[in-house]
């Protein structure tokens, strides 16, 4: 019988879902035309969606990439049979790295099998376990091989080449979680950066908020540490709480103010009204003046017209009484106003940072010297503190005025700021005088890192106007020592920057 058209089929497939009332679905047609061509459609080999799976399997010891290889060779073929055996080959891993007691035996039972010591394996472990945490819990395939991996290392003797493979699987996971927690850290900075630009946008009247908000955003645009975090949730509970309390008194006072207005207003609108009445009435007496005869038609008029005149008399007063009070209570309204108004003025530079350079004012060096010494003596790290003060910063004022000074400042405070590290933290102690915070910094570490400042100085001119001007400081370092306080260190600072002074100037001494 000669092989029919498939044209034919199709239209005797279309007519027979037509008599047996049948929906037009893609399974019906397929099945009717199965049926009348006597036989079966071959499945449309899935290329596209392999080949994506290609992608993302993992490929990273020798026996997986022998199986990429075969995968990839079967996907090209169109090899069923070949890609069956891939998976379960794929299929025969997972159960090796899973069945963890039975690979544990079978690796025991061969001669000279290579296994982890313990305390290795458990560093090992405890390092894949304070990783967890920090991962997205949505990924429940890599808290599950970091699970299997804890679990296996905390076996007895766990065979070397079997974590080579988990740690290859959970590395391998571990990549792509990495990566999104970059990415989700890197746009919640971006988003809080965005709020603080909006907030500075809006507050181009106030400019105590406007100060604080360039002061947030600078703090968010270095890279995220806990420290500047914290630095950042410090800052914006102190204003929040100090402008707040400001603010409010500030509303008050005017909304008092508003009051006050009103009343005023008020005062001088029934003012008017009398004066109005007053002057009908002295028109009224007047025309009955010019028509009266006789003394007795003139005298009530003029009784009406002293009554009146005592009646305006006293509700000018009164009037004049209010209005002085009104004034007087105006007046210190409005220096209160005014004084609320250099409140919220000072709190943006009472709150940590000094306005001029951006570093840290006093109140901002107490707290950071009393966290960082804290810290130093729990992880038993070394702390340095550093007192830099600008050499003859007197005749650059002197010479080319207290502007020149302010910008020779704000020069070193920013040269500081590229050169350190961002943990190192900056200070205006006074003056021309600066302290740098060093945690995890030895003493001698601490005076290779302020030399290194020194040399930087030397490659970056101030410049002022068209004059080029080179900024140099001399510094005392000293580390925290076990037994003493802030105070204690920053005057053992004090004394070796005092004694690089002594000693030529642009020198650090340590103490």
């Amino acid at each position: 019988m000669a092989e029919r058209p498939p044209s034919d089929i199709a239209r005797d497939t279309l007519k027979q879902l037509a008599v047996r009332r049948l929906p037009p679905t893609p399974e019906n047609y397929q099945a009717l035309y199965d049926e009348i061509a006597g036989g079966h459609t071959p499945v449309p080999f899935p290329e596209g969606p392999l080949r994506h799976i290609l992608r993302v399997i993992p490929g990273q010891t020798p026996a997986q990439k022998r199986l990429l290889g075969q995968f990839e060779a079967a996907v090209a073929q169109r090899d069923w049979s070949a890609l069956q055996n891939v998976l379960v080959g794929y299929a025969k891993l997972g159960l090796h790295t899973t069945d963890t007691t039975a690979t544990t035996e079978s690796t025991s039972t061969t001669a000279g099998a290579v296994v982890l010591p313990d305390e290795l394996a458990e560093q090992i472990a405890r390092m894949v376990e304070y990783t967890m945490p920090a991962l997205d819990s949505d990924d429940a395939r890599v808290h599950l091989l970091g699970t299997q991996l804890v679990q296996f290392l905390r076996q007895p003797s766990p065979p070397a080449s079997t974590l080579q493979m988990l740690l290859s699987n959970f590395s391998y996971r571990l990549s792509f979680a990495t990566e999104d927690q970059s990415a989700i850290r890197g746009m919640l900075l971006e988003l809080l950066h965005m709020v603080f630009e909006n907030i500075a946008a809006l507050s181009t009247d106030d400019r105590w908020l406007h100060g604080q908000a360039e002061a947030l955003m600078a703090a968010t645009s270095r890279p995220l540490s806990l420290r500047h975090l914290d630095d950042v949730r410090r800052r914006l509970k102190d204003v929040i709480f100090k402008q707040t309390e400001a603010k409010g008194r500030l509303v008050e006072a005017q909304e008092q103010m508003k009051e006050m207005l009103t009343a005023f207003i008020t005062r001088l609108s029934s003012m008017t009204q009398a004066s109005g009445t007053y002057q009908e009435r002295m028109e009224r007496c007047a025309t009955q003046i010019g028509k009266a005869t006789t003394l007795n038609e003139i005298t009530p008029v003029l009784q009406e017209v002293m009554g009146a005149t005592r009646a305006m008399a006293l509700d000018s007063s009164m009037a004049h009484g209010e209005l002085t009070d009104l004034r007087e209570r105006t007046e210190e309204k409005q220096a209160e106003m005014v004084r609320l108004q250099q409140e919220l003025d000072r709190v943006s530079a009472q709150a940590r940072h000094d306005p001029l350079t951006g570093s840290l004012n006093r109140k901002g060096l107490d707290e950071v010297l009393e966290r960082e010494i804290a810290r130093a003596r729990r992880t038993e790290t070394p702390l340095c503190v550093a007192l830099l003060d600008v050499d003859n910063f007197k005749q650059v004022n002197d010479r080319m005025g207290h502007e020149a000074g302010d910008a020779a400042l704000v020069h070193l405070a920013n040269v500081v700021r590229d050169v350190m590290r961002p943990q190192d933290m900056l200070a205006r102690y006074g003056g021309e005088e600066f302290i740098l915070v060093l945690p995890d910094t030895p003493l001698d570490v601490g005076v290779q890192a302020m030399q290194r400042l020194q040399r930087e100085l030397t490659k970056r001119f101030f410049l002022q106007g068209n004059e080029k001007l080179l900024i140099t400081f001399s510094a005392g370092l000293a580390q925290v020592a076990t037994d003493e306080n802030s105070t204690d260190t920053i005057r053992r600072a004090d004394q070796g920057m005092y004694l690089a002074k002594r000693n030529g100037k642009n020198r650090v001494v340590a103490v």
